[in-house]
């Protein structure tokens, strides 16, 4: 017997406000019963003894330390640039906006 009927996916899609056809119910109550009993079959094997786990493999966060390097000085950082403008990089305007 399947754990889910088709009228019970109509049911359920009615509720949820979708408009399916015919088709889409068979479609859908045959998915639905197979979700529903892959479910039974982990339930069923599931022990009480093994811990729920969020993912199959240990993982740790690997850290390093933070080191304090110095970084570029402004007249470094814009010495590449096509065009400076009052200390900072000038782009092109876009989309039309007033400057």
């Amino acid at each position: 017997m399947p754990a889910i009927s088709r009228d019970e996916v109509a049911h359920l899609a009615r509720l949820s406000r979708l408009a399916l056809t015919d088709a889409e119910l068979d479609e859908f109550a045959g998915q639905l019963d197979s979700i529903l009993n892959h479910v039974k079959a982990v339930s069923e094997v599931a022990a009480d003894d093994v811990p729920a786990t969020a993912h199959p493999a240990a993982t740790a966060n690997v850290w390093r330390d933070d080191v304090i390097q110095p970084g570029l000085t402004q007249e470094q950082a814009l010495s590449g640039a096509p065009e400076v403008d009052e200390s900072r990089f000038a782009v092109p305007q876009i989309l039309g906006e007033e400057q």
